[in-house]
């Protein structure tokens, strides 16, 4: 039988998801609903909730997803080689996440920190941006010891974000869309904030091409709700071609921090 490459596709999305429930994974929270927020629902999808997404937006993502398969799953499997022999553990992280309409779902990443690390410093961290409303800079960009080595690359280029394609095919997110919050990140949401969940969550949206660590949390929820109002083909095209150049920037913001860590390094010492 003639391989073609979506069966090559369809065949990684089931090994990767079986691979991913088969482990157990360091980090993995599960959803408080202590909130008491009606938004918060079960992790089953309601028949026709899908139907709210306009079919534009499937064929867009599966259309990307099929073009650019020989790239991103080349790429897959150097990053998880990669992984693999840097750090000992699983693979993958696994993480619930609060998606659209408060749905949740169990969202996929590369593993980038070593296993069985504290987290309770992020969610620190993210009350802290949130309370003082300040650019939203990255734990990781204070050197944290807890990444593996090579890890913080990864991220400044969005390669440990590359499992989340599975999570499109399974429809729980599109390519481009908010950043799926944590349960507790919602916690923290005021009524208005919660708008922005009336979109579909993506691996890249409007707030990663305007600023994403220049801008405020309070600037950022505006931005994925306006999104959200404001949906259409036109808009998640131009994010996808700006979505590479702002990468870029990130990188090269990122080595230009690092080189003055290491001059002031240099200085002290």
């Amino acid at each position: 039988m003639k391989t073609t490459p979506f069966l090559s596709a369809r065949r990684a999305y089931r090994n990767f998801v079986s691979q991913a429930d088969n482990e157990t994974l360091a980090g993995t929270s599960s959803l408080s609903t202590s909130r008491g927020n009606s938004r918060i629902l079960a992790d089953t999808w309601g028949i026709g909730i899908l139907d709210e997404i306009p079919r534009w937006k499937r064929i867009l993502d599966v259309t990307c997803i099929l073009i650019s398969l020989p790239l991103w799953f080349a790429v897959l499997i150097v990053v998880s080689i990669w992984v693999k022999l840097v750090s000992r553990g699983p693979l993958l992280f696994r993480q619930e996440r609060v998606g659209y309409k408060g749905r949740r779902f169990t969202m996929f990443k590369f593993r980038t920190m070593e296993v069985n690390v504290e987290t309770r410093s992020h969610e620190l961290h993210l009350q802290h941006l949130i309370s003082s409303d300040c650019p939203m800079t990255k734990l990781d960009a204070s050197n944290d010891p807890r990444i593996i080595f090579g890890g913080r690359i990864l991220r400044a280029l969005g390669l440990d974000e590359l499992p989340q394609i599975f999570n499109v095919l399974r429809k729980e997110m599109s390519l481009i869309g908010p950043r799926p919050c944590t349960a507790h990140e919602f916690q923290c949401y005021k009524p208005w904030q919660e708008e922005r969940l009336d979109a579909l969550p993506g691996l890249t949206g409007y707030w990663q091409v305007n600023g994403k660590n220049k801008t405020t949390f309070s600037e950022m929820i505006e931005m994925d709700i306006y999104y959200a109002r404001n949906l259409s083909f036109r808009l998640d095209l131009a994010i996808l071609l700006k979505t590479l150049p702002a990468i870029l920037v990130q990188v090269l913001e990122s080595r230009i921090l690092g080189s003055r860590r290491k001059v002031s390094g240099k200085v002290v010492s």
